[in-house]
């Protein structure tokens, strides 16, 4: 069941890659996102992205949060690869993911691949050879699809964001309206 806002965000009893679990509501505005695997050319493309606007979202009070559907190994290793500044967490039993009403589509996995060709090819280029092998170029992943919470101080989702392709997330603009950035609307 997909999540609406404003509601409580769901707590989840997840760590991160550091074993810090994962709080909800705790007094810090949050981005969580959710990723198909670390093998994904779209989500390695977000995370980059992500990546580059990570100090001002920082310095804004916004903390980031991803979670990948991939073994811990896998996480870990993708964190010791490409070391990122926000905290990555494995759910390979797919706990937040049911929690939050993260759905799969094959549909909207090779729409993805379709429409968005060139954030595809320049995901699979920071994935690298190895990492574009074995995952095959995003197209032997899972299907799940992107999602995007907007959680407030006090753990409530202001906005709810979930991707209709594997390319699909949140605009930046929006993260930027949430985190104080832009001036809200």
């Amino acid at each position: 069941m997909q999540l609406l806002a404003p509601n409580l965000a769901p707590k989840i009893e997840l760590a991160d890659t550091n074993g810090s679990l994962v709080h909800i509501g705790t007094g810090n505005r949050m981005l969580l996102s959710f990723f198909r695997d670390t093998h994904c050319p779209f989500c390695n493309f977000r995370i980059f992205q992500l990546t580059q606007h990570y100090k001002e979202f920082s310095e804004a009070g916004l903390d980031i949060v991803i979670f990948f559907y991939s073994s811990q190994e896998d996480v870990e290793n993708f964190v010791r690869i490409r070391p990122r500044p926000f905290r990555v967490v494995a759910d390979p039993d797919n706990i937040a993911y049911q929690a939050y009403g993260i759905h799969k589509s094959f549909t909207g996995k090779m729409t993805g691949v379709f429409t968005r060709l060139g954030m595809w090819i320049q995901g699979m280029i920071i994935l690298g050879l190895g990492g574009t092998l074995r995952g095959l170029g995003g197209l032997n992943t899972n299907n799940i699809m992107p999602a995007d919470f907007l959680i407030d101080e006090r753990g409530f989702i202001s906005e709810v964001y979930y991707g209709t392709d594997a390319g699909d997330h949140i605009p930046f603009e929006k993260i930027e309206r949430f985190a104080g950035i832009l001036p809200k609307k």
